[in-house]
């Protein structure tokens, strides 16, 4: 069995999907791709058991098969290699394969396709459609805001929400929380699911460039993502998400706005000063002016600048986790933030200064601690 491809076409590819591989596999078959060959067309795999992509690639190929190709060897060689194009053998019986280029032949060892997993398939399942850039942009919105902890399942993926008013994505940390709504995209059946991190990495890796549609089906085990020959299938997180919207203050009667990328970079700054368990910094809000200050007490380091600011609101002094502000502020996109505060022991919410029609985003901050 042989089939020709292109060396950066099929390099492309499988460099896309090659994220899914788990380097510390128990299964020697998931440190390979499956090739599937078929009609001039090669479908590749690969998967962990929990997140499954697969991609499609024009070839030569009179005939059809199938062979399991260890992932690390292939890519590596590829990498090395200028376009041309490649020439595959395989035996169907020993899976010996050989590759030739224009200069030279490589041999290595396949395995038996019959040994892959199966790849789920969407049975039972609603779907909705999502524009690539708008999924793309919910996913950054929401993704740094995702909790490591495996104790806490339902945080450790983005929940989706999707209601015929509109579609609604949060993630949380339990310290941080990002609710992105899109009242211009909607959903016919509501439903909801929580699709874990590893697979959302991916699939904001592997959204093309230009504008097209994800179409997006689900069941209650599964989740598919669909777009240009490329496919994604992961897992759902098996929770119930917590009621975020619980946590949300609502009565925040001073109002703080200022220019994001100087807080940002006074943030940056006096955070270097601070304490390195928990880079705490205060702000103190006063008039036209925000004061933001750090100290370590360990190293007598502190550190303290001042922000024009326009505040609507009591004088207040409240801290924060810097690294928190900092994330969130280099997730937003505009020039000019507003704060939402109410007292020094109560969430803090960060909302863009404009966002476009059909968006809402807002990000919520716990305080910390005041230590005098």
């Amino acid at each position: 069995m042989r089939f020709v491809v292109s060396t950066t076409q099929l390099l492309k590819k499988l460099q896309m999907i090659s994220g899914v591989i788990s380097s510390n596999t128990v299964l020697p078959i998931l440190e390979d791709f499956l090739f599937d060959i078929k009609d001039g067309k090669i479908k590749v795999f690969a998967t962990d058991l929990e997140t499954s992509m697969s991609t499609e690639i024009e070839a030569e190929s009179k005939e059809s098969g199938k062979i399991a190709i260890p992932a690390k060897i292939l890519l590596d060689t590829l990498k090395t290699l200028p376009e041309q194009p490649l020439t595959f053998s395989f035996d169907e019986k020993n899976f010996g394969i050989e590759i030739s280029s224009s200069t030279g032949k490589y041999k290595l060892a396949g395995e038996n396709p019959e040994d892959f997993p199966k790849i789920p398939t969407a049975e039972d399942s609603s779907e909705v459609e999502i524009p690539s850039e708008i999924l793309g942009r919910a996913i950054t919105q929401t993704l740094f805001a995702v909790s490591n902890d495996e104790l806490r399942p339902a945080m450790t993926g983005v929940y989706f929400q999707l209601q015929p008013d509109g579609m609604t994505f949060v993630s949380t940390d339990a310290s941080k929380l990002v609710k992105y709504k899109r009242s211009d995209m909607v959903s016919k059946d509501p439903a909801s699911f929580i699709v874990p991190k590893k697979a959302l990495q991916l699939l904001k890796g592997s959204l093309p460039a230009e504008d097209t549609q994800v179409v997006v089906s689900y069941n209650s085990s599964n989740a598919f993502f669909n777009f240009s020959n490329t496919k994604l299938i992961c897992r759902l997180v098996d929770a119930k998400y917590p009621d975020y919207n619980a946590v949300i203050p609502v009565d925040n009667d001073n109002l703080l706005t200022l220019n994001r990328i100087d807080f940002l970079n006074t943030l940056k700054r006096v955070s270097i000063f601070s304490n390195k368990t928990t880079y705490q910094c205060v702000l103190n809000i006063s008039g036209t002016e925000l004061k933001v200050s750090s100290q370590d007490l360990d190293f007598s380091n502190e550190a303290f600048e001042r922000i024009n600011c326009t505040y609507d609101g009591d004088d207040l002094e409240i801290a924060f986790n810097a690294r928190f502000l900092i994330e969130m502020l280099g997730v937003l996109e505009t020039d000019e933030i507003k704060i939402e505060l109410s007292s020094a022991t109560r969430a803090g919410i960060l909302v863009p200064g404009q966002v476009e029609e059909g968006e809402q985003l807002l990000m919520l901050v716990m305080p910390v601690m005041l230590n005098h």
